[in-house]
């Protein structure tokens, strides 16, 4: 072979072991990249075509999918609907995924790793790969007492085991259907998407989870956790006469029952000069630190992704008043106030949320995960949690919280009214937990169409969160 050639072969010996190298490196490293790449046609009627497994509540699919006579063979449905949508997601040909549908879509598809054994032996048997079966913590009772306690009013539920952090519901209002995403009429399907998109009552929004708002009172609740944990007792007094705030000329006043009260006294009757003192008096630090044990500015349940609740960064004392009853600039979740009575209940411990149970393969023989209750934070120490859990149970057997009073459950409980501005109406709150079932509610209602001067969370919320726990007995 004279040099020339023998040149040429050698340059096209290279060319080839780089476009092998490529190739392969696009396989092993890029694959998933192109794979979701939108234009990508061919993966996306790939991955119609999958018969992907249900999404369960008790023995009942939320998710599932159904044979068609189209190019998809499957059809995508929720016999539930809007009723499960902030939890399901949706899963559309044109706009992907959301909710567990997402978080759980290589799973219900049937490609994860952890299914590479049952690919291969439907791949050697002839048939198609079948979807797992993701099982979840919600109890079909309470998601259904939850959605019609809101009877379509803006606002959301979340009710949570006290002992383990299962989300037994979650409920936002108003939902949407997720069918109008999962057809296969991509025309449909666009005008659904974009009507949904316009809808000024945004009902694809997560009200529970993916979205913050001013507790009111509430918060109180932390206020007084951290009052404990600097010393004091349910029967130490505190001043609740008309409090002016430092450096400012709003004065919060109320009638408390009193010049000086209790501590237990002021959660009873939700006393607001007497808070926002109390507030001033231990400082914003010591108030930061307690909502963040709680778990103020972490985020939960990665499922369905949760946004972080705050408290303000650098308050002065005015605003550390305001703060302390739930105002200002404090904003959470449900799904954190959720958290919050659930952690006074459980000892001061505070589990981290979950919503799915377990993951099973096609045939349910086979268990692919499995979560295991963990902690995620020590809110309060065991005796002060004993004594703000008295507190909480004299708010509904004494004060504001009458409304949640369950025959032969030992209820405690928090109202919340908060004001923003003058414009819109008070959002109302109420929290909870029923000691005998280990069980801890918020019930969150963002128009509250009584006047601003009503304890809202008492008439409004207290009631449903008194029907949740009663379909859990």
């Amino acid at each position: 072979m004279n040099r020339p050639i023998r040149k040429v072969a050698i340059l096209t010996i290279a060319l080839f072991t780089a476009l092998m190298l490529n190739l392969s490196a696009s396989y092993l490293f890029r694959s998933d990249a192109l794979n979701a790449r939108p234009e990508n046609l061919r993966v996306n009627d790939a991955r119609f075509s999958a018969d992907r497994g249900p999404i369960m509540v008790g023995n009942a699919p939320i998710a599932e999918s159904d044979p068609v006579k189209d190019k998809y063979k499957f059809q995508r449905s929720y016999p539930s609907g809007e009723l499960y949508a902030p939890v399901t997601g949706f899963y559309s040909y044109l706009y992907g995924s959301s909710g567990l549908e997402n978080t759980f879509s290589s799973q219900l598809a049937g490609v994860d790793d952890s299914q590479f054994l049952d690919r291969l032996v439907h791949l050697a048997s002839g048939f198609s790969p079948r979807g797992a079966t993701v099982e979840t913590t919600l109890n079909a009772k309470a998601q259904r007492a939850a959605w019609r306690g809101l009877d379509g009013r803006k606002g959301a539920v979340v009710a949570i085991d006290t002992s383990t952090g299962a989300i037994r519901a979650l409920v936002t209002s108003p939902s949407y259907d997720p069918n109008v995403l999962a057809v296969h009429d991509t025309e449909k399907t666009t005008t659904a998407w974009d009507k949904l998109n316009a809808d000024p009552d945004r009902p694809m929004a997560n009200r529970a989870a993916r979205e913050i708002y001013p507790p009111g009172s509430t918060f109180k609740v932390v206020v007084a956790a951290a009052a404990l944990a600097a010393g004091m007792t349910p029967s130490s007094e505190i001043d609740a006469t008309p409090f002016k705030l430092p450096g400012s000329t709003v004065v919060i006043s109320g009638n408390c029952g009193g010049t000086r009260i209790t501590l237990q006294q002021a959660l009873e009757v939700s006393c607001n000069p007497g808070f926002a003192r109390l507030g001033v008096q231990l400082g914003a630090d010591a108030l930061r630190e307690q909502a963040e044990r709680f778990g103020f500015g972490s985020t939960f349940l990665t499922d369905i992704k949760s946004a972080a609740s705050k408290f303000p960064e650098s308050p002065d004392d005015a605003q550390t008043g305001m703060s302390a009853i739930g105002e200002f600039e404090v904003a959470a979740s449900p799904l954190q106030m959720a958290l919050v009575a659930a952690a006074v209940a459980n000892d001061g411990v505070v589990m981290k949320p979950y919503l799915v149970q377990r993951v099973v393969s096609a045939d349910l023989t086979t268990v692919i995960s499995d979560t295991r209750p963990s902690q995620a934070s020590n809110a309060l120490g065991a005796s002060d949690a004993a004594g703000l859990r008295q507190m909480m149970i004299s708010v509904v057997e004494n004060g504001t919280g009458s409304r949640a009073q369950v025959d032969g459950i030992t209820v405690g409980g928090k109202t919340g009214t908060a004001h923003s501005d003058n414009v819109r109406r008070p959002y109302a709150w109420f929290i909870a937990f029923a000691e005998e079932l280990d069980l801890a509610v918020c019930v969150f209602v963002e128009d509250a169409e009584i006047p601003a001067t009503d304890i809202a969370g008492g008439r409004l919320a207290a009631p449903i969160a008194k029907a949740v726990i009663e379909a859990m007995r």
